[in-house]
């Protein structure tokens, strides 16, 4: 969280009513979409005057934008635990290539409107994906240079896997097609030991 701007960190306030209130974000967010949810819908999600909300969040968008964060930080610790984890190289990017697909999969799943937290475009959440995007590619990047690749560098090998993983997001038995996927490309792509 060292690159979160100060006022997105949680800072002095009682995290666990910041929880909720995040947890309400999401509820309005799976039923109104961004552009439709009020601060007064997030209030009442959360069961607390708007005035309250105002405490733990400046606005709509700093909600948002801090429920946007949750989830990324969230499956980049899966990522980097998948990577410092024990076990064969293949396993390890299988492991971050899983918290990618797997924050996709969950997020599209709950409803059309919480997609939204994933779009690298959209003007509240482009940076948060693309510093998850970017950070999933240097782990990937440092696991394919420890472990050593054959044919192209650990930066296209990462550019490969993630690559795959995106073509994967669309499907729907992507769940079912990460491991067979990341092991094939894997396979070719590390060097023979």
């Amino acid at each position: 969280m060292a690159n979160v701007p100060a006022a997105e960190q949680a800072g002095p306030v009682d995290g666990g009513r910041l929880g909720q209130i995040l947890d309400g974000t999401y509820e309005c967010l799976a039923r109104y979409g961004v552009r439709r949810t009020t601060m007064d819908d997030i209030a009442g999600a959360v069961g607390i005057s708007r005035s309250a909300l105002y405490q733990y969040v400046r606005n709509k968008d700093d909600a948002f934008r801090r429920l946007a964060r949750r989830f990324h930080e969230e499956a980049l610790e899966q990522a980097r635990a998948a990577a410092e984890a024990e076990g064969t190289p293949e396993e390890r990017v299988r492991g971050v290539l899983g918290a990618k697909l797997g924050l996709v999969l969950r997020l599209r799943g709950d409803s059309p409107h919480t997609a939204e937290l994933l779009d690298d475009k959209a003007r509240l959440f482009g940076d948060i994906c693309g510093e998850f995007c970017g950070e999933v590619r240097a782990l990937l990047v440092g696991l394919f240079a420890e472990a050593g690749t054959a044919a192209v560098g650990p930066e296209d090998a990462a550019d490969i896997c993630i690559a795959v993983v995106v073509g994967l997001e669309a499907e729907d038995n992507a769940a079912r097609l990460l491991a067979p996927a990341a092991d094939a490309i894997t396979a070719g792509l590390l060097r023979a030991r």
